[in-house]
């Protein structure tokens, strides 16, 4: 039980949705600088190539970028076709791509909701469905815990605070709504993926300094970093490091849950 190895994920094969940016940068860097051979897939061609390049320049493991739209669904599954030309099987899903979108109650528009919720909720399950051949792939020599049960493959959604509590400042009906589905979903899908070797487990992020939170963060960072327990906002080690854990020995016992890496701001009382 020596903790190198329960930690290890050295060699693991890794997807990870939007990781070109943001968290999901964060995240294959950080399975990139332990060993891992990293996969991401954004919508930005450039992006994906740009970082693909700086993380397997950094090492030790690799990263390789396979440009997609996931809001489209012949995408996703060229995506999945093109994993299974390059892989025998699949360690570790994240499904991080994501999106936003803030607009009063009054005039919020509907096709928002539509691009949204299928971004954020239900582009997770396509891509669970379509790569389930891969993540259930035995290696009989890769894997193995010291009991000989062969480390499950693990599906990490990628959820946030914003399911479990209602945003003070944002009017993000769609992404609260999308994420809390997600949230639900990897419940659900831990129940009947659990049997077949595969995990699935909700990290509810707060509040990182991204793209995506730019316009927050420009106007609020004061307000969100002394309001949170910790007194700071989140930084990559933090998203990578309970990544790592879910996908290696260490977290292989750990499905349906979620896990919250917000310095503990989801309990702050409003009032």
């Amino acid at each position: 039980m020596e903790i190198n190895s329960l930690f290890d994920v050295k060699g693991k094969v890794v997807l990870v949705t939007g990781g070109a940016r943001g968290i999901g940068r964060m995240i294959s860097e950080g399975f990139v600088a332990n060993g891992a051979r990293v996969y991401i897939a954004s919508r930005d061609a450039s992006a994906c190539a740009k970082t693909a390049a700086e993380l397997t320049a950094q090492g030790p493991g690799t990263c390789a970028a396979i440009p997609t739209d996931l809001l489209q669904l012949a995408e996703c599954e060229r995506l999945a076709a093109e994993l299974k030309k390059r892989e025998s099987r699949l360690d570790v899903l994240v499904n991080n791509s994501g999106a936003a979108w803030g607009a009063p109650v009054d005039t919020f528009p509907d096709a928002q909701w539509a691009r949204i919720v299928t971004l954020n909720m239900q582009r997770a399950f396509t891509m669970t469905q379509l790569l389930l051949p891969l993540l259930e792939a035995k290696d009989s020599k890769e894997g193995k815990d010291e009991e000989g049960e062969r480390t499950p493959a693990a599906v990490i959604n990628i959820g946030s605070i914003n399911a479990l509590a209602v945003p003070a400042t944002l009017e993000n009906y769609s992404y609260t709504a999308s994420k809390a589905g997600l949230h639900h979903l990897t419940r659900h899908l831990s129940q009947v993926l659990g049997p077949r070797g595969v995990t699935v487990n909700t990290l509810a992020c707060g509040p990182f300094d991204t793209k995506m939170t730019a316009f927050t963060f420009k106007n609020f960072r004061a307000a969100i970093e002394e309001g949170n327990p910790m007194r700071r906002h989140g930084r990559a080690g933090d998203v990578a490091g309970a990544c790592i854990f879910l996908a290696s020995r260490a977290g292989s016992y750990v499905n349906g849950a979620t896990i919250n890496i917000d310095g503990g701001v989801h309990l702050a009382a409003k009032m």
